[in-house]
C-alpha cells in the first residue's frame, strides 16, 4: 500500500534555543519513500546527519518567537506484517556486530531484571520467533495499553509494576524480556495507518532467523501500514525531536497517515 505521512509541529520560543529533529523516514527492506518534503517557517539553516542507528536526524536553531516544522512523505509499505513461526533464535555467536548491541540493558529496558518472567512466560515454547510472539500475547493480556495515559517515558520495571502504559511502554517491556532471553530486540517510532487515536506510534522488532520482525502488543492481527521513522535501544534513542535550552511552549503536534493508493 502507498501511504501519505505528515507531522506538524509548531512552538513558541522564548530564546533561541537548538533543535534535533528525527522526523524524515528512510527507504529500506520494509519501505520505499517516493516523495519527501521537509519545511520550517521561518526559515533557518539545517543541516542533516546520520546517527549510529541509521536515523536520518536534522539540526537546526531556532528563533526567538512562533517557529513550526511541517513534514510529509509518500511511502510504500507493506499491508501485512511478516509472520514466520519457524524463524529460529540465532545464537549471539552467529550475530551480526552491529546487532549486539540490542542485546543489552538501556536505560528504559532494564533486561537483565526479567530473566524470570520472560522464561515463565515462553515456558514449553520453541526458541526464536514463538518466544517473541508469546511475550507480545503476553503483554496484549497483560498490560493495558491507554493512549494518552502516558506523558514521560516509563522504564520496563515500572510497567510491569502499572501494568498499563502508552504504546511506548509497552514495547519497551517486550525489549526487556526479548533481550532476557538473549533475543535482540530494538525500540521503533513511526507512523500506522488506521491508529485511534491518530499520534506518532511506538512499537518493537525483535531478531530471529537472521532478520527483523515487527511485534506491536498494542494492535490485533497482523496487519501492516507501518512507516519506520527512527531505531534505537528505547525512547531516549527516538524522540521525533531534542530541544536544548529554556522550555519552547508546543502550540501544535498533529500527524496524518492516509492511504492515497494501493
Amino acid at each position: 500500500m502507498w501511504l501519505r505521512v505528515s507531522c506538524k509541529l509548531a512552538f513558541n520560543i522564548e530564546l533561541s534555543t537548538p533543535f534535533v529533529l528525527m522526523l524524515r523516514p528512510r527507504s529500506g527492506e520494509e519501505q520505499w519513500i517516493e516523495r519527501d518534503e521537509f519545511k520550517i517557517a521561518p526559515n533557518v539553516p539545517i543541516t542533516e546527519f546520520t546517527d549510529h542507528y541509521g536515523n536520518l536526524c536534522q539540526r537546526l536553531v531556532a528563533p526567538k518567537g512562533n517557529f513550526s516544522i511541517h513534514t510529509t512523505s509518500d511511502v510504500k509499505t507493506s499491508e501485512f506484517v511478516d509472520v514466520d513461526f519457524d524463524a529460529p533464535f540465532v545464537e549471539i555467536k552467529n550475530l551480526p556486530n552491529d546487532i549486539l548491541c540490542y542485546l543489552l540493558p538501556s536505560r528504559y529496558c532494564e533486561s537483565d531484571r526479567f530473566n524470570e518472567l520472560a522464561n515463565a512466560i515462553t515456558a514449553n515454547v520453541n526458541p526464536g520467533y514463538s518466544q517473541v510472539f508469546a511475550i507480545e500475547e503476553w503483554l496484549r493480556t497483560n498490560i493495558s495499553y491507554i493512549p494518552g495515559s502516558s506523558e514521560y517515558p516509563i522504564s520496563a520495571i515500572e510497567v510491569n509494576y502499572k501494568l498499563s502504559g502508552v504504546c511506548r511502554d509497552l514495547a519497551h517491556l517486550g525489549i526487556a524480556l526479548c533481550r532476557s532471553l538473549s533475543i535482540p530486540a530494538r525500540m521503533v517510532v513511526g507512523y500506522l495507518h488506521n491508529l485511534y487515536p491518530m499520534d506518532m506510534h511506538a512499537w518493537f522488532e525483535a531478531f530471529v532467523g537472521g532478520r527483523w520482525y515487527t511485534f506491536d502488543a498494542t494492535q490485533t492481527g497482523i496487519k501492516g501500514g507501518y512507516v519506520s521513522v527512527g531505531y534505537g535501544l528505547d525512547a531516549a534513542d527516538v524522540a521525533i525531536f531534542n530541544q536544548f535550552g529554556p522550555v519552547a511552549h508546543s502550540l501544535q503536534q498533529s500527524v496524518s497517515v492516509i492511504q492515497i493508493k494501493n
